[in-house]
């Protein structure tokens, strides 16, 4: 059973960056695909950026995100971030981790409690 700890969360301004961090205990980040998903009030929860599990850690990205947001993980920490760059409005929402047993876009078997990001202007 994985457990998340989710932090880096908080208030950025518009255009500026954040670093969001998922510390996961009961297994290893590199055995499976990691995503990070966000949900705004009133909308569904939706992926933001994935990376595989294995060895090459292959990263996707929503289109939204691209070019923006990068997902990394260290294996010595255990932990996987996501760096957020030009921060929008449209950014702003809880920010979930979540673990898959597969691959990135496959069900998602643990979920992280989320934290939350607020983008002013």
């Amino acid at each position: 059973q994985l457990h998340f700890e989710e932090s880096g969360g908080g208030l950025v301004h518009l255009g500026g960056s954040l670093r969001l961090s998922c510390a996961v205990s009961g297994g290893t980040v590199d055995y499976y695909a990691i995503g990070w998903f966000r949900q705004a009030p009133g909308k569904e929860r939706g992926e933001v950026a994935c990376i595989s599990g294995g060895g090459e850690g292959y990263a996707s990205y929503a289109e939204s995100v691209a070019g923006r947001f990068t997902i990394s993980r260290d294996v010595d920490k255990n932990t996987v971030y996501l760096q957020m760059n030009s921060v929008k409005p449209e950014d702003t929402a809880v920010y979930y981790c979540a673990a898959s047993r597969t691959y990135c876009g496959l069900p998602y078997d643990y979920w992280g409690r989320g934290t939350q990001v607020s983008v002013s202007s």
